[in-house]
């Protein structure tokens, strides 16, 4: 049965996005290149809608043979009131401010029934029970922040499927390894329907995933990692982890821009992913690259529950410095550049 969700999901995503990447499609949406774009040509950007689609009908199949959890009912509503301001903002553009909005309301429909308190390990052999306003407040935060730094996130081909692809099939295995076989089944049917889609968003890609996509898909990374957390599936951190390709590099860029008095609302092109496409390195190189990063942070969330709270702080500690390192890494071949550019 499992394997009868898994094609259904992954086939009824690629044959629709197939169908809205060519030219005559009826719904069809245009992202023109801007200045924060990496794409040189204008490209459909419904493949969003494809995703949603193929998970719309794998959950509805699925519900006939699973019941479905109070929690995922909420992920469920909460991901198609984002999918549905998206869908808007595609059609006409909103201001942010209101989109902020929806996104915080998206995130009161998923916590307003208390069933996603952060009462679990939020850090290495450190169990915290955190005053409800605490909770709510960080919850708050973390699910907002999640589905806007994946929109931000998705500016290269097959970045934002990628870490959906890798983020997702951890997220399986971890249920898996806990006996949760529904988180499992959902987990893999995301990963399925992702990759009906990733196969033509791979560079050069045919289509994007649009708002509808990408701020959808960060909302279900969100839920899920607060879901998993409050079953006991894995504590929270671990989710950040499988996540932090995309935390960090979102995190920081944010940061730095605050720092530099700049208007973060606006677009712009200095996420450390776009800094290395602008270095030469060109969409499929940089992918592929960050696929090895995901990978090894994939490897790390699943081999780190067995691991002792030492010994997962260690781990912490090397990825902190691993991260600090790509970082600097960036920045030298930036400069490096420069350099070459001013001897000319």
């Amino acid at each position: 049965m499992i394997s009868s969700l898994i094609m259904v999901a992954f086939l009824v995503s690629a044959f629709l996005t197939l169908y809205f990447s060519f030219p005559e499609t009826r719904l069809r949406f245009l992202d023109k290149p801007n200045k924060r774009s990496l794409h040189k040509a204008p490209t459909p950007a419904t493949g969003g809608i494809a995703i949603l689609s193929a998970l719309s009908i794998s959950t509805l199949i699925a519900s006939q043979y699973y019941t479905p959890t109070p929690d995922f009912v909420w992920i469920w509503i909460g991901t198609f009131v984002i999918a549905a301001i998206s869908f808007i903002d595609d059609c006409k553009p909103i201001s942010p401010s209101f989109r902020l909005v929806i996104h915080f309301f998206a995130a009161f429909l998923l916590l307003s029934q208390g069933r996603f308190g952060l009462t679990y390990e939020l850090l290495p052999g450190i169990i915290w029970t955190w005053e409800s306003i605490l909770q709510l407040s960080f919850s708050f935060l973390f699910v907002v922040w999640m589905l806007n730094l994946y929109n931000f996130m998705d500016g290269i081909d097959g970045f934002a499927g990628g870490m959906t692809l890798f983020g997702f099939t951890t997220f399986a295995f971890l249920g898996y390894l806990a006996d949760n076989q529904f988180f499992m089944i959902m987990s893999l049917i995301i990963t399925a329907a992702n990759s009906g889609f990733l196969v033509l968003n791979f560079p050069p890609a045919r289509i994007f995933m649009g708002d509808v996509g990408s701020s959808s898909l960060g909302f279900l990374a969100a839920a899920f990692s607060l879901w998993g957390s409050r079953e006991g599936i894995f504590p929270l951190w671990i989710a950040m982890l499988l996540f932090s390709p995309f935390i960090v590099d979102a995190t920081v860029t944010l940061i730095r821009r605050l720092l530099r008095k700049e208007k973060i609302w606006l677009p712009h092109k200095t996420h450390y992913y776009q800094r290395l496409v602008q270095l030469g390195w060109g969409h499929k190189r940089t992918l592929l690259w960050q696929y090895v990063l995901m990978t090894a942070c994939s490897i790390s969330a699943l081999f780190a529950l067995n691991l002792s709270p030492q010994a997962q702080w260690i781990l912490l500690i090397f990825w902190a410095i691993i991260y600090m390192l790509l970082i600097y890494f960036i920045n030298y071949l930036e400069s490096q550049k420069k350099y070459l550019e001013n001897l000319k």
